[in-house]
C-alpha cells in the first residue's frame, strides 16, 4: 500500500486494519475508533463506500493504476493514491484550500479497500486510460 503522503500514524493504522482483516475477516472496534479519530468525518462514509464495493482499481497494460470511486451522489470520482489526490469538490475545498482534512472519503475508501481487499478490478487499454484522464480535465475546466 503506497500511502507515503499520509502521516506515519495513519499509515500504521491502515497496516493494522489490513493485518486484522487478513486474520479475522473483520476490523476490530478499536481500529474503527482510530479511523474516526485520525480521519474524522470521512471515516464512516468511506467505510460505507467500501461496503458498497464502490472502489474500482483501473489498470492499463503498462501498469499505470488509478482508482475510480462511485460517490454516494452517484458521481464517479477519479483518485490517485500514488499522489494522494481526488477529483471531488470536498478534496479541493477541505483538503487543498482549507487544510481541514487529511483526505476526502473517496481516497480513504481507496486506502481501506486496498487494506480489506475489496477493490473491483478493471483492465483498460492505454487509450481508455487516457480518455478517463482527459475526461477529468474537461470536467475541471
Amino acid at each position: 500500500m503506497d500511502s507515503s503522503t499520509l502521516p506515519a500514524v495513519a499509515e500504521e493504522l491502515l497496516r493494522e486494519i489490513k493485518k486484522a482483516f487478513q486474520e479475522t475477516s473483520q476490523v476490530p472496534d478499536d481500529l474503527l475508533l482510530g479511523l474516526k479519530f485520525i480521519f474524522g468525518p470521512a471515516a464512516v462514509p468511506a467505510l460505507d463506500l467500501v461496503d458498497q464495493r464502490s472502489v474500482t482499481r483501473v489498470r492499463s497494460p503498462s501498469g499505470r493504476i488509478l482508482y475510480q470511486v462511485l460517490g454516494s451522489s452517484g458521481k464517479l470520482y477519479t483518485c490517485y493514491s500514488s499522489c494522494h489526490f481526488c477529483t471531488c469538490p470536498a478534496f479541493g475545498f477541505s483538503v487543498l484550500q482549507k487544510s481541514e482534512s487529511l483526505l476526502c472519503k473517496h481516497i480513504l475508501a481507496v486506502y481501506l479497500s486496498q487494506a480489506l481487499g475489496a477493490c473491483q478490478e478493471l483492465a483498460v487499454s492505454e487509450e481508455q486510460l487516457t480518455n478517463i484522464l482527459l475526461a477529468e480535465e474537461e470536467d475541471e475546466g
